[in-house]
Parts: structure tokens; sequence; C-alpha cells
């Protein structure tokens, strides 16, 4: 067998092809299509089953809006802000409320945001949506019975990413008059926090990132260096998912822990990519009881 050139080897070894696989996230399941029904019918059942604010528009500039699955019960609550998969490019709130069954029956408010999908909207423009959602919860708590103080975000996959742009170092909190504390911890399924493999692929065809882009956008690369600035953290990924997802969380954990933040990971070998996400919506997995207890403060 002929050795690549080096030219051809883009990414830690892998060549373009190679690099597409390790990327391709429904590659990684028998059948994607299962799994998406399995989004679509757990949401349904959330959604008719639960307590339900729709469409509640946190972004006016993008009309982009969120869905809230309040707690019962004498509050205000802590709130848990999920962001959506999809590769910045599918899905919405509508197949994510699946997330909230476990989290509301343990009393605490669900947060599902929608944002601009690509490529209408930049990653720039996504993440700016994102964090507008963080700062609305934060300035409408007491409408909608939630504590300010106790603001608990997570997100899968492109979600994931999203969720590190939230924890990042970068100033947006103080632009938006927010504490820089106002995130009390965080769940993240597997997350990309380096793009540059990204953007060296197949993704790269609707996000259309460059270099010096991909890392601004690289929550690997904003990490808060005091280690007062961080909060706890949970990774996990799913046991079946590819070398470089795995990766990319083993290396987000590695460095954010290394900075003095706490952080921990909850392994779920029996998982894909996809079904990991509803498992942290089911009560009793573990997954679910993680989030709970950090939410908790336990």
């Amino acid at each position: 067998m002929t050795a690549l050139p080096p030219t051809d080897r883009l990414w830690r070894g892998f060549d373009r092809a190679a690099l597409d696989h390790q990327y391709d996230a429904r590659g990684t399941v028998a059948d994607y299509e299962v799994e998406a029904r399995a989004y679509a019918e757990d949401s349904v059942a959330a959604m008719t089953t639960l307590d339900r604010r729709a469409d509640l528009v946190f972004d006016p500039a993008s009309g982009a809006a969120l869905d809230l699955y309040p707690a019962a019960g004498p509050g205000p609550h802590p709130v848990f802000v999920w962001v959506h998969g999809g590769y910045w490019r599918a899905l919405s709130k509508q197949e994510n409320a699946f997330i909230a069954p476990a989290l509301v029956a343990a009393g605490i408010s669900v947060a599902v945001i929608d944002y601009t999908l690509a490529p209408a909207a930049t990653l720039e423009e996504i993440t700016r949506q994102t964090r507008a959602a963080v700062t609305w919860i934060h300035r409408h708590a007491a409408a909608h019975d939630i504590d300010a103080d106790r603001i608990f975000v997570g997100g899968s996959s492109a979600g994931g990413h999203l969720t590190g742009m939230l924890l990042a170092a970068d100033g947006w909190r103080a632009e938006a008059g927010l504490p820089q504390d106002v995130i009390k911890g965080a769940v993240s399924l597997s997350g990309l926090y380096d793009l540059e493999p990204v953007r060296l692929g197949r993704v790269n065809d609707w996000l259309g990132l460059d270099a010096p882009r991909a890392r601004r956008l690289s929550p690997l690369h904003l990490l808060p260096t005091d280690p007062a600035d961080g909060c706890p953290l949970i990774v996990s990924y799913g046991g079946s998912e590819t070398a470089e997802f795995k990766r990319q969380t083993d290396d987000y954990l590695a460095a954010w822990t290394g900075h003095g933040h706490p952080g921990r990971f909850v392994a779920m070998e029996d998982c894909n990519h996809f079904d990991i996400a509803r498992r942290l919506g089911t009560p009793g997995t573990p997954l679910a009881e993680a989030a709970i207890r950090l939410i908790r403060g336990r």
C-alpha cells in the first residue's frame, strides 16, 4: 500500500475522506431515521404532557425563540438551557423537547432554544443568538419563576460547541451586562470544541470558515484562565462514536480541568451520538442523575 504524501494528510494523519468519516455523525449509526423518529416521538410526548410556554422570543433581531418547560411547585426554580445539535444546519427546539422530562420532574425548569440555522446564519451569528438566550433568561427570570442565580446550560454535538461558546472567556458576559458567573454549570455531550478539523472537512461546505475564524470560534481556545471564572462541567459521549468525536471531548475536559475548573466525564458506553442526548432527558439514567446532582449542588 502506497503511503499518502504529507500534503494529503489534513489533520492528525487523516486525509480528506478519512476526516469526513470521522466527523460523519450519522454514519456512526445503522439508521439515522430511526434516531430522528425517536427524537420527534419523545419530543411530542414531552410537549403534550408537560406544561409548556411556547415561542418566547428572546432575540427580536432574528426572531429566535425558546420553549420553556417550567417546573411545578413553588419557585423560583433553577433552569437548564438546552442548545440543540444538528451540525448547526438542522433540527430545532421542536425535536428537542425530549430533554425536559427528567429535569422538570426533579424541580428544574428547562428552556429549549432555537437559533437561525447555517448557511442562512454565520457561526458568529448563531453564537450571538445562543448567548442572547441566556441574557434574556437572566433578565426575565422573575417573570417565569426562574432563579437568575441558578442558570445551567447544556447541548449535544453542535449544541455542545455552542455550550462551550457560552462558557468562553471572550468578554461576552461583560458586553451583555451579565455577571461573570451567570452560568453555574454545564453539561456538554459529544461536543466540537476545536473547529480546525471541522473547517478542513465537508461540514465547512455550509459553515464557510477560514482558519482565523475557526480558531476564534473554538471553545478550546477560549477557556477562562482564572479558576474563579469557570463552573462545574459534565461531559460525555457515546461508546460507538468516532475517535475524533471522543478526542474532542477528552481534550476539552483535560484543558478545562487543567485551568483549575471542576469537570468530570460520565461514561455512557451503550449510547451512540444521538441517543445519548435522549438519556439526559430520561429519568433515572446515570446522565440525568449526574445533571440533577450538578444543578442541585450536590
